[in-house]
């Protein structure tokens, strides 16, 4: 009997490739076939400068998906490859709600409930972005936020273990949404809850957008204050279509202050400014070692350097945290330290910069579309 992938393979073959006189598998058209619990991601390359015109296609691969026994949610995207030399369609005006998924026609739709959502980057790994995203979202939430976190980071999701949710599962309700799950008080979303911890996530560029387009748009957040998306490290494919297609209230930067770590952070900050995502401002993460026997602070990956850079490019500087075994031991463990020992001197250093982020916030000048408010 076929398995699950080689059944949807099938119905898709049924689908007509415009213009080829193919079917759209044997067109070669559909990407690898991701398959998880029932779960299909796929997507279904298409020139860039008809994409409009395969909304349709889009639509029937969809439904002839889901007819299939055995899938509970499908996800079709469009991917659209633009020819070197040639000039990449403009945006169209969208009449997307939450489910289009045109990568050549990308569209700032707001998250229904969502009142603002906050990127936290780093222009290279390495650098604690996802342990100081879950920090600073529970620090938000220690001021009284609904706070939901959304792991962006396709390739080496973090958020499962950092949260202590390592090897649950997501619930899917009956309209098909995926029910994130719970823990600290935060609304929590990652793709390591749909694929095994040691799994290698093999994909290409589209694969990973469709993903988290599902993830962030097909997730029953309800009401929250602010989303906070752990972004993947660097300025590629997902972290253009995060910047592109979803109206960002800002970003918040994360470096070491060694110069290597910051010149990869000039680059996340310059693809936000580009893209006219603001910049909240910029955290020096492992800014310091303060020795455990003599008391004296160490600098060992410099210090400073993030400050200095937060005032030559005119951002916020939100503060620094010092390289602690503490703040390692918490999150390994998945007990974060603002959760487990919001008292203490590390959980205050986030407590500071979420009061910064949310002065800038507070102070900034409001942007046309959309309209942020923060309660």
């Amino acid at each position: 009997m076929p398995n699950l992938k080689e059944q949807v393979a099938a119905a898709l073959s049924k689908i007509t490739m415009p213009g080829t006189g193919k079917d759209i598998v044997a067109a070669g058209a559909v990407s690898d076939i991701y398959e998880k619990d029932g779960k299909v991601m796929l997507s279904i390359s298409v020139p860039a400068d008809k994409a409009s015109r395969f909304e349709p296609i889009r639509a029937a691969a969809e439904a002839a998906v889901k007819s299939v026994p055995g899938v509970v949610k499908a996800t079709v995207a469009l991917t659209a490859e633009v020819a070197p030399g040639s000039t990449p369609p403009k945006a169209a005006p969208s009449h997307d709600h939450g489910h289009g998924h045109s990568h050549a026609m990308p569209a700032k739709n707001g998250i229904p409930g969502v009142k603002s959502i906050i990127a936290v980057a780093s222009g290279k790994g390495g650098v604690g972005k996802s342990t100081t995203a879950v920090n600073f979202a529970l620090a938000l939430s220690a001021r009284g936020l609904k706070v939901g976190i959304l792991d962006a980071d396709i390739y080496g999701p973090s958020v499962p273990r950092l949260m202590g949710l390592s090897g649950d599962k997501p619930e899917v309700n009956e309209d098909r949404t995926l029910v994130p799950l719970e823990n600290y008080g935060l609304k929590v979303m990652s793709i390591g809850f749909l694929v095994d911890e040691e799994t290698p996530m093999i994909w290409r560029a589209p694969m990973a957008v469709s993903a988290l387009t599902q993830m962030l748009r097909e997730s029953a957040w309800g009401e929250l204050d602010v989303l906070v998306v752990d972004m993947p490290p660097g300025t590629g494919d997902v972290q253009l279509t995060m910047a592109q297609q979803v109206p960002l209230t800002g970003a918040v930067i994360v470096s070491t202050p060694q110069d290597l770590a910051l010149l990869d952070a000039r680059r996340g900050v310059a693809m936000f400014q580009k893209v006219e995502v603001p910049v909240l401002g910029i955290v020096e993460n492992m800014a310091y070692f303060i020795c455990p026997n003599c008391g004296t602070n160490h600098d060992i990956f410099g210090h400073g350097g993030a400050a200095q850079e937060a005032r030559r490019i005119g951002v916020p500087f939100l503060g620094e945290v010092p390289l602690e075994m503490k703040i390692r031991e918490t999150s390994d463990a998945g007990l974060p330290v603002v959760a487990t020992e919001p008292n203490g001197p590390h959980a205050e250093s986030y407590l500071a910069i979420a009061g910064r982020v949310l002065d800038t916030l507070a102070g900034k000048p409001e942007r046309a579309a959309p309209r942020i408010v923060i309660e």
